[in-house]
Order: structure tokens, then sequence, then C-alpha cells
């Protein structure tokens, strides 16, 4: 959930008293109020409305936890949908920049019989009808969108509608902070992540960096020990997020009441609503899928679409979209979700502009870098098949013959010398210099040949192999231990020779890439140690993919057991709570993948012939 930092003005709002600024090349003019809600809370808002304009407009609304002050005027943060002419409408979230109240994570869905109870979804209908009656020349219908937290602010604004709502375009919300998105993925705890930004959000009202004293933060989260040591140390009790993961270690009924899965499990979808997610999203690439399959259940209306990109978090909405990291698209993919995607969206539903023809699955097929529009997603037409792991480092789509010799590859996990995510040194997540947006694309040859990291690939393809859908991986393992975690990442593994781009030589393209903490293999309610030595069913969830790929190139899948310091480290022995565990509970293991007879370790893919 990516924050935007702003420099603070120094305001003083009210109800009826308006600070303007305008700049000369700006058609729009900035206002600033205070909004009431129902409680009797006052909520910081910006207004860019167009100086000039000869037909009522709709509203465009964003609501962040980000600070909205020092907001940039519409032409050069959302040029596309200011050429078109809206009213936009920038908010501070409860508790949060110039906004009275308390702040409250992803505040959870009031009660609705209590009387002036308040949640994300009655502030947004309060403002929604405070714009309608103060306002002039607006049109009585209102939209809803933004990145990240805001995104999740667009969903929780469909838990009660206003009547003009008409639009949303949620990008990249969280769906479920347990199962995976930024804090948790199948359990395993995202630390650097979950550390930096529960600190950035709740250490004061604004932004806040974490002051490490060590550049490189793998090195730092190495020397803090376990994760007991970060209250202990640093924290002290006083960030409420992180408390909350010590006391929640489990999925139980404070994550389950937090997540949007639950809140909209049995809500029906009302407002048309726009999911947007990019493959390489380093924070929050599940809860737009999470959501959009959730809704599409139960959307007997048309209302429900989805749309994936080439991008990292937020990616779509700047800049032209044309390359991530070292990965080239061809075509600027960001200007077109924009321009041809976004705006169409909402000039349709708020303008009544355009035909309303929008494809159920608008997805960018990365490998053959073009786009394609879907009936459904995922494509019907998709088949599944298994990547099976073979002996001597081979995968293949042929279920490999029994045996009784060679059964397994094995490898030493020890949680003193864990596997980096991405090359060192590892920057603070949103620090100086920091390669966080762009390290899902990252060349995995950095950990090929490390002695805890097991590979196998299939020999060079003589056809494009298309995958369309969701990517699971299905492991037979054991360890020596009583924990362990599983991490499984598919990966397009280039030419050995690119004469057109010769920094691709090689280059091991991850495509789909996740975790399961080993406690967890049946269910994330109750955690179950691991008998030592045991073969274990491990499914871990990979999400999706819609990748090609190419005739002449290879694919490999590596499997490895610590991803640091993205995911903490487990223990290997099982404790009750590992935000509780010692150092003396942190143990070397063996960990065994199996790869034949009925213990056929496989990836499974949907393949479209």
């Amino acid at each position: 959930m990516k924050p935007y930092f702003f420099l603070l003005l120094s305001l003083t709002v009210g109800l009826n008293t308006w600070a303007q600024e305008s700049i000369p090349e700006s058609r729009y003019e900035k206002k600033s109020v205070m909004i009431p809600m129902r409680d009797g809370i006052k909520l910081h808002t910006v207004i860019f409305l167009p100086k000039e304009s000869q037909e009522p407009l709709p509203f465009l609304l964003s609501r962040t936890p980000y600070g909205v002050a020092d907001a940039a005027f519409p032409e050069r943060s959302q040029p596309e949908l200011a050429r078109e002419g809206f009213i936009f409408v920038k908010q501070d979230i409860r508790g949060r920049y110039l906004s009275e109240g308390k702040f409250e994570m992803l505040r959870m869905t009031r009660d609705p019989i209590v009387p002036n109870s308040i949640d994300e979804s009655t502030d947004t209908y309060d403002t929604i009808d405070w714009l309608l009656k103060n306002i002039a020349n607006n049109n009585g219908k209102a939209g809803i969108f933004g990145v990240s937290y805001d995104g999740w602010t667009s969903m929780m604004a469909l838990i009660d509608p206003h009547p003009a709502l008409k639009a949303v375009s949620e990008q990249a919300t969280p769906a479920d902070w347990f199962i995976n998105d930024d804090m948790h993925h199948n359990g395993a705890f995202r630390l650097s992540y979950g550390f930096d930004y529960a600190f950035m959000e709740e250490a004061g009202k604004t932004d806040t960096l974490f002051p490490f004293d060590t550049y490189d933060n793998y090195e730092w989260y190495l020397r803090l020990g376990p994760l007991s040591n970060v209250n202990a140390k640093y924290f002290k009790n006083t960030i409420p997020t992180w408390n909350n993961f010590v006391n929640h270690p489990n999925y139980d009924a404070f994550w389950k009441k937090q997540s949007l899965l639950h809140r909209f499990e049995n809500r029906p979808l009302t407002v048309p609503t726009q999911h947007v997610a990019g493959w390489y999203d380093q924070e929050d690439f599940a809860g737009p899928l999470f959501m959009y399959e959730l809704l599409e259940k139960k959307d007997r209306n048309k209302l429900n679409y989805i749309v994936i990109g080439p991008w990292n978090h937020g990616g779509w909405s700047r800049g032209e979209g044309s390359s991530l990291g070292n990965l080239q698209f061809g075509v600027p993919t960001a200007k077109n979700y924009r321009e041809n995607l976004q705006l169409t969206w909402f000039n349709y539903h708020l303008k009544g502009k355009g035909d309303g023809q929008f494809a159920e699955a608008t997805i960018f097929q990365t490998g053959a870098n073009k786009w394609k529009n879907y009936n459904s997603w995922t494509p019907k037409q998709a088949v599944q098949q298994a990547l099976y792991f073979h002996p001597n480092g081979k995968l293949s789509f042929e279920k490999p013959v029994p045996s009784t010799t060679n059964l397994f590859d094995a490898f030493i996990s020890d949680p003193a010398n864990p596997v980096p995510y991405r090359s060192r040194p590892i920057e603070q997540t949103y620090g100086p210099g920091s390669r966080w947006r762009t390290w899902m694309t990252e060349d995995q040859r950095f950990v090929h040949h490390r002695p805890d990291v097991l590979s196998w690939e299939t020999n060079v393809l003589e056809n494009d192999v298309t995958i369309s859908g969701k990517v699971l991986a299905q492991l037979y393992a054991s360890t020596s231990a009583s924990d362990a975690d599983w991490i499984v990442k598919l990966i397009d593994v280039h030419p050995d020779m690119v004469k057109e781009n010769r920094q691709m030589s090689g280059y091991q393209q991850m495509v789909a890439a996740d975790v399961l903490r080993g406690r967890f293999r049946k269910g994330f309610e109750t955690p179950l140690p691991v008998k030592p030595n045991e073969v274990n069913a491990y499914t871990v969830d990979l999400l999706q993919a819609d990748h090609v790929f190419k005739k002449g190139h290879k694919i490999m899948v590596q499997v490895q057991s610590t991803w640091f310091p993205l995911i903490d480290r487990n223990p290997q022995k099982f404790v009750p709570n590992i935000f509780l565990a010692k150092e003396s509970d942190y143990v070397k293991a063996e960990h065994r993948v199996y790869r034949s007879g009925g213990y056929a370790s496989r990836v499974d893919v949907m393949v479209v012939k």
C-alpha cells in the first residue's frame, strides 16, 4: 500500500472558509474545506473546480491516509481525466493529516444499529452528500477511485453506497492482510514491509520513516534477531498494527472481520466496479484478483470488470508504462490504460459518453507483450497441465516414472543465513535509493546456484507455451525440524544470447512466485507442527499469470525456504507464536522435495493451445 508523501501546508479551514490558490496554466481552481460527518468530526478535503464549464460535471473522489493539502493540480496528477473535465475531490481520511478524529488502520465496518456509528463507508456517503448540496454546477453523479489504501477506501464506499455513486475503480486494493497482500502471504509474515508500514502510518499523524542506522536492511533485520525484539527494543507497544500482528498470529476473528472477503461475502454488487491490478505489484496484487473473483460470483448485471497490466504498485497511474526495471513491453501500457480504459470508464458511467461495451477482462499478456480481451477471467479455453520435477534438475510436462531410488532433492535451510529476496544491499522500503518498486522484475540468477535454492528447468522450448490463469505449486516435502516455509518461483529463462538486447541474455524472469508457511498447510486458523522427516503435501498458491514462454526460452521452477527480509525467518522449530519466539528456537534443518511416484511435486498451470 504504497504511500505518497506530501509537505503539509499551514491551513486553517472551516466549513464555510475556503483557502484558494491557482496556478497560471491550470484550468482548475483549488479550494479546501472541512466537511462534517454524521458524528460531528470534520474531514479535510481539497476540491479542484473547473474555472469554466458549460455543463454540469460529476465528482471524482479519492480518499487517502497520505495527505492531500499539497495535492497537485489535475493537469499534473490526472492529465487524461483533467482534459475531459471533472470536479476532482481529494480527502484526508479520518485521523490523518488535517482531518479530525482518530485513525484506525483498515477501519472495521460499523454496526449499523448503533446510532451515529461510522466507518469509511459512512464517511464516503456523508462526503458525497455534502458535495451534492454545496458544490454548484454538479450533475448529481460521483465516482471514486484510487491506488492501494485509496483503492481500499474505494471498495469501502460500496458497503453502503450513496445513490449518487455511479462508478468505482478500485486499483490495487488489499483484500485480506493474512491470506495475501501487504502484511502476510499465506500466513507468512512480510517483515520488511509490515515493520516499515506500521511504523510509518502509526508513529505519528503524518508519514514517518523508521530511522534505520544500517543502510542494508538485510543486515539490520538479521541483527534484530527474533521478532520479540521489535517491541522490546523499538516500538515499546506503541504501534497498534504491530501489536495486532503479535496478538493475532493465526487467521482468527480479528483478521476475518478486517478482510474485504468477509465484509463482501454476502453483499450484492450494485455499482459498476473496475478492478485494476499489476503483474509486478510488489504490494497488492492479490486484492483486485480476489475481489473480482468474489463479486463475479454474484454479478448478474454485468457490473464487475478486471484489468491487469505489466505494472508495479500503482504503475498504471504514472508515466508511459513501456518498461519496468529491465523488462521492455514495446507499448505505453500505463498511458493506454489511462486513456482507453480509465477515462472511458468514468466518461460512460458519469457523463453518459460512449457505448459502455467494456471487455469482461482486459489483460496484458507478458512474454508476447500484447493486450488481450477475454469474455471471462480466467479464460474458459485454458486447460490445466502439470510441470513435474525430475532428477538432475529437469522439468517436464511428462509425469515421472515410479522409482525406488533418487526420490528427492534436498538442501539445508539455515535461519542464520537466509536467502535474500533481492540483490543486496536491500534498501529501506521507502527510503533513499530503494529498488523496492522493481524487485519483482529482478534477474533471479543472483540466487540460482545457492545451495539452499533448488532449481528445475525444461529443455529449450520448441514452440511457444502460453499460460493464462491460476498457478498452483503442489509440493511433497519433508523437514528434519517441525516447521518450514516453502517459496516457489515460476521463471521464464531467456536464451543464452539475445543479440538485440544483450542484458536479457540468460535472464531469469520471475513470472509468478509466493510462499506458504508450513504450519498452515491444513488451514490458516489452526497452526500444526510438522512431524520431522514425514512427507507432507503443501499447496502454494502462486496466484495468476498470463504469459507466453517463447520458443527458444526455457521454463524454470525454483524452490527455497527463506526469502529475507521480505518474509520473516521461520524458526523451523514449531512454536505457538513466531512473534514471541526466542533466539534458541531458530534451528538449521534439512528440507527434502520429493518428485517420484505418489509424491510427484509439480506446478499446475493453465495452458492455452
